[in-house]
């Protein structure tokens, strides 16, 4: 068994600050409001503003009738009202949330709840709501803001804004990786599916609960803990769902819809096959494939992986509103693969475009930390390209941005540069 019941685990150290990821697609939208990259990313709201829809009591079937009111476009607990969860359950989910206590107040986001017991925190994990310099925590106990209660404390150097102001949090829960964020830095990264997460709940008070931390789905429940405190900004999507609208780039069984840029005559065949559902990229000849069709704006999603068996590292891109003609390279913006370097850009052939000068060096901005998975496992790419923005991130974690990019209709490429890498799950869907 593990000696250490909830302390930091290595992972959660020395965690990178980003912007949690509706943020970053919703900048200057007012409350309770969805922008269309975010509903065309599978986003949806938990709360309105002004109705209690989506949600009722813990073991009720409707929504408290005292302790919760509807104030100002907040979800506002005082006292006795109970624990609300959403009418929906939710297995692997990304949530946004955004919560303001008062003085010394006490709350939690809990998730993957089941009605088995009597409370909602007896078979879900908890993301902490508290203000800590009221209720006397440090801030980087195990009970404090933005922790995994009781399980995983927060990393240092956590950002809390002081009680009466707006704080934003962040829980992604997929393929048994569990994360949380708090003002737009990761503060715990944990897997709940090994031994380490049985050692910690054995730890913990939660182990004299049946199901606790091991529900594959469930309710999210926001805590009535005698304190008041507010919500809103309450956004969800389903990581098991497509897209609205989502539609297959790569059918995993040919490369209908595409075709091949190769100097020297070169053959799709001579470099891109399927095998087993997955794009297959031998890396030579340098060249690319592009859609045959041009899209402006857009959700992108695919997964990228290099070849698992030799465990090589490598270099790759994808090439968005690619113009003009075909040729190694073609003027676009490229969302960079290179092992270590994912989520870097590169401007080709002068695209219009505007990065972080303190992170750009000539035609390269340099991502904001590193999120990948190791060599040989698949990674998770999403590109949002709306309007003027284009927002890349990996594994669920924003890395890079740039602004006032070219609005234009082009292809999207994938490139071959020396050696084997391979995607599946290319998907699309367009921002209307």
């Amino acid at each position: 068994m593990s000696t250490i019941p909830w302390t930091r685990s290595l992972a959660c150290s020395a965690l990178a600050v980003l912007t949690a990821v509706s943020a970053a697609i919703a900048d200057d939208a007012p409350p309770n409001t969805l922008t269309p990259a975010e509903r065309t990313a599978g986003w949806t709201l938990l709360f309105d503003g002004t109705t209690s829809n989506g949600w009722r009591g813990y073991k009720k079937d409707a929504f408290p009738t005292t302790g919760w009111t509807i104030e100002d476009g907040c979800l506002r607990i005082g006292k006795g009202g109970g624990d609300i969860i959403t009418v929906g359950q939710y297995g692997d989910f990304d949530f946004t949330f955004e919560w303001k206590a008062t003085p010394a107040a006490n709350s939690g986001v809990i998730y993957r709840v089941t009605e088995i017991h009597d409370a909602p925190w007896m078979t879900g994990p908890e993301y902490q709501v508290l203000d800590d310099g009221g209720y006397g925590a440090a801030a980087d106990e195990p009970h404090s803001a933005g922790a995994l209660y009781d399980l995983a404390a927060p990393a240092e150097g956590k950002k809390l804004n002081p009680a009466g102001a707006w704080n934003q949090g962040r829980i992604r829960l997929e393929n048994g990786r569990l994360r949380h964020w708090l003002n737009g830095m990761k503060i715990v990264d944990v897997r709940v599916d090994d031994q380490t997460w049985t050692d910690r709940i054995d730890w913990s008070k939660f182990k004299a609960y049946p199901g606790f931390g091991v529900q594959p789905k469930g309710h999210l429940a926001l805590q009535d803990h005698g304190d008041e405190v507010c919500y809103r900004n309450l956004k969800v999507r389903d990581l098991s769902k497509p897209m609205p609208g989502e539609r297959a780039l790569f059918d995993g069984k040919d490369l209908t819809g595409w075709t091949a840029v190769l100097p020297n005559g070169g053959k799709m065949e001579d470099v891109w096959s399927v095998r087993d559902g997955i794009l297959v990229c031998t890396g030579n000849p340098v060249g690319y494939i592009r859609t045959n069709d041009d899209f402006t704006n857009y959700v992108l999603k695919l997964q990228w992986r290099f070849n698992p068996v030799t465990g090589k590292a490598g270099n790759s891109g994808v090439l968005l509103r690619k113009i003009g003609p075909d040729k190694v390279w073609p003027k676009s913006v490229e969302a960079q693969l290179h092992s270590g370097n994912a989520g870097d850009f590169w401007n080709i052939d002068e695209f219009q475009m505007t990065t972080d000068t303190e992170r750009t060096n000539g035609r390269n901005t340099r991502k904001t930390h590193f999120a990948e998975n190791p060599i040989g496992q698949w990674n998770d790419y999403e590109i949002i390209v709306d309007g003027g923005d284009v927002v890349l991130l990996v594994n669920g974690e924003e890395v890079n941005r740039a602004t006032n990019v070219q609005e234009i209709p082009g292809k999207i490429c994938l490139q071959s540069e020396g050696a084997e890498i391979q995607f599946r799950n290319v998907r699309l869907a367009e921002v209307k």
